[in-house]
C-alpha cells in the first residue's frame, strides 16, 4: 500500500512508495520539492464527530452584541461635541493672538503634537494643534525643516518615516 497525498504547490496527486514517508521528494508534476507525509493505517477512531451547537451560548453572544450596541449609542449621546474651531474647556494655554510663540517653542510644539498623534494622545493632540494653529506660516516653516531633516528630533526619531510624512502632511493641511 503506498502513500498518496497531494502536491502543496500543484495540487497534483501523488503516490508513493511507503518507504518515502516522512521524507524530502520531487513533485512529478510541478517539480516543486515537497513532503512526502509519514503513513499510517486508517483507523476509524480517527473520525470526528461534529458536536452539537450549543444554543444556551448562541443566545448569550447575541444578547451581549445587543447590549453593547445600546451601550454604545447610549454613550454617543451623551458626548459633548465641541463647535468647530472652539478649544476644549479645561484648555487654558492656547495663544491669544498669532506668532505668540518662539521659534523654539513652536518647535516643541509641533514635535509634542506629532509624539501625540503617534501615540493616540487624539484629545491632547488636538489642544496642542490649538496652540500651534495661530503661528501658520512659522509652523509650516518648521514643519518643512523637520521633513527635510536626514535625522528627525531625538523625540520623534522611532516614528516610522511614512508615518511621520502622513502626520506632518496632516498638521500642515489644518495650518492652510
Amino acid at each position: 500500500m503506498g502513500i498518496s497525498f497531494h502536491c502543496e504547490h500543484c495540487g497534483k496527486k501523488i503516490e508513493a512508495p511507503d518507504t518515502a514517508g516522512g521524507k524530502w521528494g520531487k513533485c512529478p508534476a510541478c517539480h516543486n520539492k515537497v513532503y512526502v507525509p509519514a503513513s499510517k493505517p486508517a483507523q476509524p477512531d480517527d473520525e470526528l464527530r461534529l458536536a452539537p451547537l450549543d444554543t444556551d451560548d448562541a443566545i448569550k453572544h447575541r444578547k451581549m452584541l445587543a447590549e453593547e450596541a445600546r451601550l454604545r449609542q447610549e454613550i454617543l449621546k451623551e458626548t459633548n461635541v465641541p463647535e468647530e474651531g472652539a478649544a476644549p474647556k479645561n484648555y487654558s494655554s492656547a495663544p491669544s493672538k498669532p506668532n505668540d510663540l518662539s521659534d523654539a517653542e513652536l518647535t516643541t510644539c509641533i514635535i509634542s503634537y506629532i509624539r501625540q498623534m503617534a501615540d493616540g494622545e487624539l484629545d491632547l493632540a488636538e489642544e496642542t494643534a490649538l496652540t500651534i494653529i495661530p503661528n501658520g506660516q512659522n509652523a509650516v516653516r518648521i514643519l518643512e525643516r523637520i521633513a527635510l531633516s536626514e535625522i528627525p528630533e531625538p523625540e520623534i526619531a522611532d516614528i516610522p518615516q511614512q508615518v511621520l510624512s502622513g502626520l506632518i502632511k496632516n498638521l500642515r493641511s489644518r495650518l492652510r
